[in-house]
């Protein structure tokens, strides 16, 4: 008899063993459901923020996913994205919006349907939004702008090309702001093309070429992304020049330069971490507990002696 209530005993715990791993692996449908909808997915900064937050659903034990428009045309564009996830009522929507009224108003239904909006990447005046994940674009602006002035001298001239989308952007002025006032204010004159300020398809490469034309005597250029900035470094090589760039971001293409020696530095973003962070605290939400208003992901400086390192880890993620 007791060797027969051992091996039940030892079977009962087994299966139950079994069974709690099935669920565990299957999911109970119970898990927090939270909906993460990103601008676009066609680029390696939005997979990168999107490889975090996918870590952090796993690490959360969450049932979520990550969405974007699948194009911009009228029929996918970030709006009726968000319609579809208010439809399907996440426990929590994470979102780096675009700033339109449109999104703006959907984001308030979102509100008014007590389903919590985090906001990931790009911040907008929403009244009653549960948080802001990302980056200080000020602050970034100004750790560039410091940067930059770093390898100048007090009275060298620097470029700041604007695009349409930089003065109409709250991310990009923000930066724009703040690497105007660290490099004023370590004496670097800053001067910029203003002709494009009214011409939407103006390029980088374009209002690149009018301020070497205009200031033959620039040092050193900033701009608000990496993209621009490797467009930029492109017409400087053209034009014969060598001199330092900075940009943001902290893609793969852009440290690579440093890396090489191509380029002294740059500022990054943490995408990574703005998307594991979200999931974080969309989990916090979740359980009612209190979080931030602003969830400063941080900049890091890239230089020659951390690029290996920075370069590792991100083509690690995106492989």
């Amino acid at each position: 008899m007791r060797r027969k209530w051992y091996i039940l005993l030892i079977s009962s715990l087994f299966l139950a063993a079994v069974i709690g791993y099935l669920v565990k692996f299957r999911g109970t449908g119970d898990e927090p459901k939270v909906v993460v909808v990103l601008q676009e997915m066609d680029s390696q900064y939005w997979n990168i923020v999107k490889a975090g937050a996918e870590k952090g659903f796993q690490e959360f034990d969450i049932s979520g996913k990550v969405v974007a428009p699948g194009n911009t045309s009228k029929k996918d564009v970030l709006e009726y994205t968000l319609k579809r996830v208010l439809n399907e009522h996440p426990d929590v929507v994470v979102v780096s919006p675009d700033g339109s009224p449109a999104v703006m108003s959907i984001l308030k239904k979102f509100v008014e349907n007590k389903i919590p909006v985090l906001l990931v990447d790009t911040d907008i005046p929403l009244e009653h939004k549960t948080a802001y994940i990302g980056t200080d674009n000020y602050e970034l602006g100004r750790k560039a702008g410091e940067l930059l002035a770093s390898q100048l001298q007090p009275g060298d001239e620097v470029a700041l090309p604007f695009l349409a989308e930089d003065l109409t952007y709250p991310v990009f002025r923000e930066r724009i702001k703040g690497a105007t006032f660290g490099l004023e204010n370590a004496g670097i004159k800053v001067v910029t093309e203003q002709v494009n300020a009214s011409n939407e398809s103006s390029t980088t490469r374009e209002v690149m070429t009018a301020i070497l034309q205009k200031h033959p005597d620039i040092k050193g250029v900033y701009v608000t992304t990496d993209t621009k900035a490797m467009d930029a470094l492109e017409v400087i090589k053209e034009q014969g020049l060598n001199m330092p760039v900075v940009g943001a971001d902290g893609l793969i293409e852009m440290i690579e330069l440093i890396e090489n020696g191509t380029l002294t530095g740059t500022v990054a973003q943490n995408p990574y971490d703005m998307g594991y962070i979200s999931i974080e605290t969309a989990l916090k939400v979740i359980k009612g507990e209190d979080v931030k208003k602003n969830i400063d992901t941080g900049v890091d400086v890239i230089s020659k002696d951390n690029a290996k390192l920075k370069l590792d880890f991100l083509r690690e993620l995106l492989k």
